[in-house]
């Protein structure tokens, strides 16, 4: 029974991942900020919390260039594409190293605009 409820539950998870005959969008937002808010990651094909969405692109990618850090890397050790997790007092960002210089990954990728608005992105730049 158990892994019937299972199997239930990933079928019912899939199939929210379409309204109508649209198809959502890798890095599509669907919740409210910041509680219930949940990412779709196209190749898992599941909804995740933003921070593991993070996490997926960054692993996807060779992992974290930088870690998580709470400050930024030398610049002139810092190549293109490379990626951080900041950690600041309002949250964390991921960031990516685009056109010289750090961009929020969400500026560079183009996912759901609300990424702008989660954990720490809305303060990056202050």
């Amino acid at each position: 029974m158990r892994k019937s409820l299972i199997a239930a539950l990933l079928v019912s998870v899939s199939a929210t991942a379409y309204a109508g005959n649209e198809e959502v969008q890798d890095g599509q937002l669907r919740g409210n900020l910041p509680d219930s808010l949940q990412a779709w990651d196209a190749e898992q094909e599941m909804w995740l919390s933003p921070q593991q969405f993070w996490r997926n692109y960054a692993d996807r990618k060779g992992g974290l260039t930088w870690g998580e850090r709470n400050d930024y890397p030398p610049y002139a050790q810092v190549q293109e594409f490379d990626t951080l997790l900041i950690k600041l007092e309002s949250g964390s960002c991921l960031m990516e190293f685009f056109h010289s210089r750090w961009r929020r990954a969400n500026d560079v990728r183009r996912w759901d605009d609300r990424f702008n608005r989660y954990s720490g992105c809305a303060r990056v730049f202050d």
